[in-house]
């Protein structure tokens, strides 16, 4: 087998491509060919050394990488949910940027009929993250008003299906003239586009009593008008911190990083408690703990999308010897969707 291998934190230059033994699944494991594997902002962390869970889970060297698809090539001696040949996508803590590799039969499932490998590799990680957020996290109910920041990512999409399946009405926010369409083919009702208006004042006449929800990984950079701009009851949910890390950039400007962590909002308790409003933050490589949740959410994503109720990611599919390349294209914020890695 093949994987990608970071042995210290940098740019895309540590992102080595070596060869490994085969691995062979214990009793209750499912070992996948695998044939694509879904690009996340959080690996672009990982490689730099910025990801606190890589660190305690894992260390280096590291192989980046939550989520796969590919065929079942062979099965521990307790499976029985799965055979070799059969078609499937799931996800890791780490690991996944292999050609190979061997998961708990829990954390696998079926493709869903019409979806291809790219479609499914990139599915796992966003929607789970954006399922997490609007059904555990915020229960969201209809009619109800939520923002979507960076929309025309791949998280930034499955919170904008998943909230309009919840009913809610759903204010999307892209950075460039060229993501509107595909926020639009997602759902949204109102989409806000930042290269022409200016943000707030546009959420503003999208809804002027606030927000119930507000789904932030920019980090500094809209954190504290995003709180501002929530509803009585209205929850600030926080997965990611992108704006820290500089846009277009293979490795960390410190000194940016250093200025905004010391713009960060410091939220008080006292006035959130008396204006009746809530920050949440979350981040989905600690809750593999959590793998009997996990398994309820890939069920009901599946079967969704399976159903017609979710559509799967935009992909852009990029070779997996040329993996550099695919994190520059992701680090640019120019893409719309999701990367996938095809092997």
């Amino acid at each position: 087998m093949q994987k990608v291998v970071v042995h210290r934190p940098g740019g895309v230059g540590r992102l080595l491509i070596e060869e490994a033994d085969d691995p062979v699944p214990q009793s209750r494991e499912v070992c996948v060919a695998v044939r694509a594997i879904g690009v996340n902002f959080a690996d672009l962390v990982v490689r730099m050394g910025l990801y606190k869970s890589a660190r305690d889970f894992v260390g280096w060297p590291i192989t980046p990488g939550f989520e796969i698809a590919g065929t079942v090539e062979a099965v521990g001696s307790d499976v029985t949910t799965y055979k070799p040949g059969d078609r499937v996508f799931g996800v890791t803590r780490f690991g996944g940027y292999a050609t190979r590799i061997c998961l708990p039969e829990a954390q696998v499932l079926p493709i869903p009929h019409g979806i291809d490998m790219a479609q499914a590799a990139t599915f796992p990680v966003a929607f789970m993250t954006a399922w997490y957020a609007i059904v555990e996290l915020c229960r969201l109910r209809p009619k109800q008003h939520v923002l979507v920041h960076s929309a025309a990512g791949g998280v930034g999409g499955a919170l904008t299906q998943l909230a309009k399946r919840a009913g809610a009405n759903v204010v999307a926010v892209v950075s460039a003239s060229h993501k509107v369409a595909a926020v639009r083919e997602q759902g949204a009702d109102v989409v806000i586009d930042k290269s022409i208006e200016a943000l707030w004042p546009a959420a503003e006449r999208a809804a002027p009593a606030g927000f119930h929800a507000v789904f932030d990984a920019n980090g500094t950079e809209t954190l504290r008008q995003s709180y501002r701009h929530l509803a009585p009851t209205g929850r600030l949910i926080v997965y990611g911190f992108h704006t820290m890390l500089g846009r277009g950039r293979d490795r960390l400007n410190v000194w940016k990083a250093l200025v905004s962590w010391l713009r960060l909002p410091r939220f008080n308790p006292l006035e959130m408690t008396d204006s009746n409003r809530g920050v949440i933050a979350f981040n989905l490589s600690y809750l593999f703990d959590e793998i009997g949740m996990l398994r309820e959410a890939m069920s009901d994503l599946a079967s969704s999308l399976e159903g017609g109720e979710l559509r799967a990611p935009r992909v852009t599919e990029v070779p997996f010897r040329d993996v550099a390349r695919a994190h520059q294209m992701l680090h640019s914020g120019d893409t719309v969707g999701k990367i996938a890695l095809i092997v």
